[in-house]
């Protein structure tokens, strides 16, 4: 029986990933529903929504796509910016990342580009500007965030001062 149930389990999730099948085409469907402007062409649109800037690139033959915002160059950010985007990235930017890139500062979702679902490409817009337009504030893709053990600690000692 236990035989049985793994097979159905495995052929069932076979045919959940054949139903997902995302292409530029689809892509390309699902902005013009929900951005503001697009410009560009299959496989490299730039758009703008509520007045942040997007990218979208992908790669069919290689099954990869991201979606991206520019936020601040670098040189421009704070320590506690930097730790803050690093803090986000395990608790509140979920399905998004702050990343860095030319000297950039991105929010940035990467995903296989076959296995998108139409919902899941609204989402990663949706979360992509959020983490871009919540930088330097709560830092966060959505309103889920995991919560953290964030406990102050104590200084390590300064080297060359042994404890007796």
């Amino acid at each position: 029986m236990k035989k049985w149930i793994l097979l159905l389990t495995l052929c069932l999730s076979s045919f959940l990933s054949w139903a997902q099948n995302m292409n530029n085409e689809g892509l390309e469907k699902i902005f013009r529903e929900f951005v503001d402007t697009l410009s560009g062409q299959a496989g490299a649109w730039e758009m703008v929504v509520n007045d942040q800037y997007i990218i979208c690139i992908t790669d069919e033959s290689h099954n990869r796509m991201r979606i991206i915002s520019p936020i601040v160059e670098v040189n421009r950010m704070t320590e506690e910016e930097l730790l803050n985007c690093m803090k986000a990235n395990f608790h509140t930017a979920l399905d998004v990342k702050y990343a860095i890139s030319d000297g950039v500062l991105w929010s940035a979702f990467i995903h296989p580009l076959k296995e998108l679902s139409e919902d899941q490409v609204a989402d990663a817009l949706a979360q992509v500007y959020n983490a871009a337009v919540t930088f330097g504030s709560s830092y966060s893709s959505t309103d889920l965030f995991f919560p953290g053990n964030e406990k102050e600690k104590p200084e390590p000692p300064q080297k060359g001062n042994k404890k007796t």
